[in-house]
């Protein structure tokens, strides 16, 4: 049997897109971490600044009043040079230098390929904590500010339609999704919005118009359509059912307004349960996993694993929109 590592003292960093709910995660980690006593060390901005060395101690003071708080403390950054063998390198080494036994990586897909990458590559022990507003995950329910980014959408599409039905047009209302549909099909459902457009499906439309024209001739006077970012981008959009119908079609972009706000109050209760499981695995010797909450109990998987989800609610979700609109 492989003899488990002795683990004196934990890292802890936060990449790619920030979201709600990463400061819970983070005084969970930390609070967790100490009262095993362990020493916790934050890292600055990523991978980039494991790789220079932007390392911090914490304590439980370091993370007072931060649970209600957007963003991370820690900072987030996106790092090409760690995509290299070289850059993997130069963060094992600062890591080893800094007598860090094991890493809690928060993030989402190209966060847990690095974390993978560092305990298959580089025997690092790494665990997973699911942060990112697109829930694109696998072996999880959700992720960490998935939530209130679909509140935060909500609110402004809620706004919106007072002037779409006041002034009787069509609003394109894009919302963050580069790869992944879920924020539009959630966001599209709870709004009430008449279609949704995603990066899983090729968009129709021809489809979309001839509805429009014919709910236009029965006297709808006004739509709703959410499209996410790496689907159809809102104003080409726009463009496009005005020149198919003559209809006035406005669009509007929510962009990284959705990554921002307090931490509702799931994802608040998600990143908690989560920074304490990371903890915990850590000691038990369970290394090199993607931590997530299904049907409400824990789940653990391979960080291999978790990197791409199933979209089987798609269809469901977009026959729901259609069948209400």
């Amino acid at each position: 049997m492989k003899k488990k590592p002795r683990i004196g003292k934990i890292g802890v960093l936060c990449s790619g897109g920030d979201g709600p709910g990463m400061n819970a995660a983070l005084r969970a980690v930390v609070r967790a971490g100490l009262s095993y006593r362990l020493e916790v060390a934050g890292i600055m901005r990523g991978y980039q600044g494991l790789i220079e060395n932007e390392i911090v101690p914490m304590g439980p003071r370091s993370v007072s009043n931060i649970i209600n708080r957007g963003g991370t403390i820690l900072k987030t950054a996106r790092s090409a040079e760690f995509r290299t063998d070289k850059g993997q390198a130069r963060a094992v080494a600062v890591l080893k230098k800094r007598g860090i036994d094991a890493l809690v990586v928060i993030g989402g897909d190209g966060s847990y390929l690095g974390a993978s990458s560092l305990y298959e590559k580089w025997g690092i022990p790494t665990v997973g904590i699911p942060g990112t507003i697109d829930n694109d995950l696998h072996g999880t329910d959700q992720t960490i500010g998935c939530h209130t980014a679909i509140n935060t959408a909500l609110d402004a599409i809620d706004k919106v339609r007072d002037t779409a039905h006041s002034m009787e047009r069509i609003f394109i209302i894009e919302v963050m999704g580069n790869r992944s549909g879920y924020l539009a099909m959630e966001v599209a459902l709870a709004a009430g919005a008449e279609d949704v457009i995603v990066p899983e499906f090729k968009p129709d439309y021809q489809a979309l118009c001839t509805n429009i024209q014919a709910g236009n001739k029965k006297g709808k006077v006004s739509w709703m359509i959410v499209t996410a970012e790496g689907g159809a981008k809102a104003e080409v959009v726009a463009q496009t059912i005005t020149n198919m119908t003559g209809l006035e079609t406005r669009a509007v972009v929510l962009g990284h307004v959705m990554r921002g706000g307090t931490p509702c109050g799931a994802d608040r209760l998600l990143s908690t349960r989560l920074g304490v499981a990371a903890v915990e695995a850590i000691r038990e010797g369970n290394f090199g996993v993607a931590l997530g909450v299904i049907r409400d109990k824990l789940n653990i998987i391979p960080l291999a694993d978790a990197r791409k989800r199933d979209n089987d609610i798609y269809q469901e979700r977009l026959r729901l929109i259609r069948m209400l609109r």
